[in-house]
């Protein structure tokens, strides 16, 4: 009997000191360095976390204005950056180094797809003129025009690819030879973001 009194009590003695032991534990400041048990949101989310947290003032109607004023201060910058070609500005679509460089090579060249809005109202007006001479050579202009367009926009695809393998073989290019045809296509002067070099001035 007395063992089995004696051995009841032992294990009590060492539940009460592992419940002691735990509840100091506890009691103890947490290292900052130990796991928290869940992931610690990126740096980027806990800022924009707590900048929506600070902006918000917990009226609907005030936050709406507030957002409202904030995307036409943003949209006013990109305008601006737009005509001055401030990288720090720019939407997406214009940014980084390859697209500047297309937008350079292709504002220091001449090509026949940046007339081709004079060339249309031209060929247009022409062919409003009830004389079949005059239509006839309205539709021969507009025939030579877009096979010269097409001409031009080969060459030019060939030699940007080319120029942009050599000056940036190591960076992602997806879309930038597009980015220069469909530039190609804007009057000079209505260029956005505004050309930065002259013609036949090297990029």
């Amino acid at each position: 009997m007395g063992s089995v009194f004696g051995s009841r009590s032992s294990k009590e003695e060492k539940a009460s000191t592992t419940a002691k032991v735990t509840d100091d534990l506890s009691k103890q400041p947490r290292d900052p360095q130990a796991p928290k048990g869940r992931p610690t949101p990126k740096r980027a989310v806990a800022q924009s976390q707590r900048k929506s947290v600070v902006t918000s003032t917990g009226n609907r109607k005030e936050d709406a204005k507030r957002s409202r004023e904030a995307r036409r201060a943003e949209m006013s910058r990109q305008r601006e950056a737009l005509a001055a070609g401030d990288e720090r500005y720019l939407p997406a679509r214009d940014k980084g180094p390859v697209r500047r460089f297309v937008r350079d090579y292709v504002d220091s060249r001449y090509s026949v797809a940046e007339m081709f809005l004079p060339l249309a109202v031209l060929i247009l007006v022409l062919s409003m003129i009830r004389v079949t001479s005059i239509q006839n050579i309205a539709l021969m202009l507009w025939l030579a025009v877009i096979a010269l367009i097409i001409v031009d926009s080969i060459g030019l695809l060939f030699r940007l690819r080319k120029a942009l393998n050599t000056r940036f073989p190591d960076q992602p290019k997806r879309g930038a030879v597009a980015y220069g045809l469909m530039r190609t296509l804007q009057m000079r002067r209505l260029r956005l973001p505004k050309p930065q070099v002259k013609r036949g001035e090297r990029p």
